[in-house]
């Protein structure tokens, strides 16, 4: 018998998220096999629904109850490999669904540097493409050469020069939406293996130290209005720091994080959400946009 794309009937989105919140999806699709991709989008465009590709959940605050959503997790986990050098380039090819945190394992084995920034970031490398992941003045476009894409017409292969990336965004000018990325490769450069050591060492624990990355968090709420005005600054003055409602607050540690206690609800997190947003534009007159993704709907 031939492989089967594997299916899995009203998934939980509070078990397939960092933040641990939100209902049930109609179905959830996972990705193993190039040929599971003739399956997955005739089955998506015959249920009508909004499909939602899925990594680690990391940017994710999923609604309460039923969704009329449809999940997609690719789960190529083609391990990291170096497959040529041009110059002072190393390429490294990786498949979507490894861990962004194995690729970087790879990188400090193999004496290659320019992911360091990534460090921390909880996401599969498909992921952080997706949604341009970053940290310490990296992100994940800079050292992107390469990228191949699934969609409903078949396979193809985008140079960086062919993508436009932005703040936690990645678009492909040439095909719009509905796109999901298979694998990537990237230009990375040779260092000691020590000095890059050192930088993820110690962009690790900068951020251990100021963020709660082992509480049940989506990361940062809110996109920085500008490089010069963090959201974390503005939702601290406003008093937001450490305020809780419903099981859920903004972290005492870093005012942009939102943390879920265990017992919160995505209605609680939305309404803290709203709160925050209200009261930054009449305290300071700055409009706070989401850098997490409220699915199935964004906020009004």
């Amino acid at each position: 018998m031939g492989h089967l794309m594997r299916e899995i009937s009203r998934p939980n989105l509070s078990r397939l998220t960092t933040l641990r919140l939100g209902g049930n999806a109609v179905a959830e699709f996972v990705l193993e096999e190039n040929k599971d991709f003739a399956a997955l989008f005739s089955k998506v465009s015959s249920l009508g629904l909004p499909m939602l590709v899925i990594g680690k959940g990391s940017n994710l605050l999923a609604m309460d109850g039923e969704l009329p959503l449809v999940l997609v997790r690719p789960a190529f986990n083609d391990k990291p490999e170096i497959i040529g050098q041009a110059g002072e380039k190393v390429f490294v090819k990786v498949g979507s669904g490894c861990n962004l945190s194995s690729l970087l394992g790879f990188c400090l084995r193999n004496g290659l540097s320019g992911l360091e920034g990534l460090c921390g970031i909880p996401a599969s490398v498909g992921g952080a493409i997706a949604m341009n992941a970053g940290s310490f003045g990296t992100d994940t476009f800079q050292n992107l050469e390469q990228i191949t894409v699934a969609t409903k017409n078949g396979f193809f292969d985008f140079k960086k020069s062919q993508l436009k990336p932005s703040y936690r965004r990645l678009e492909i000018p040439q095909i719009g939406s509905g796109w999901i990325v298979t694998n990537s490769i990237f230009g990375l450069t040779r260092r000691p293996k020590d000095g890059i050591f050192r930088a993820m060492h110690l962009n690790f624990f900068e951020k251990k130290s100021k963020q709660p990355i082992t509480a049940y968090t989506a990361g940062c709420v809110f996109k920085n209005p500008s490089s010069q005005i963090p959201a974390g600054k503005l939702l601290d003055m406003a008093g937001f720091r450490g305020k809780r409602h419903g099981g859920v607050l903004f972290s005492d540690r870093h005012a942009n994080f939102l943390v879920n206690e265990g017992n919160g609800s995505a209605e609680a997190a939305l309404a803290l959400i709203r709160e925050a947003q209200n009261v930054v534009w009449h305290k300071f007159g700055y409009q706070l946009d989401l850098e997490v993704k409220v699915v199935p709907c964004h906020l009004p």
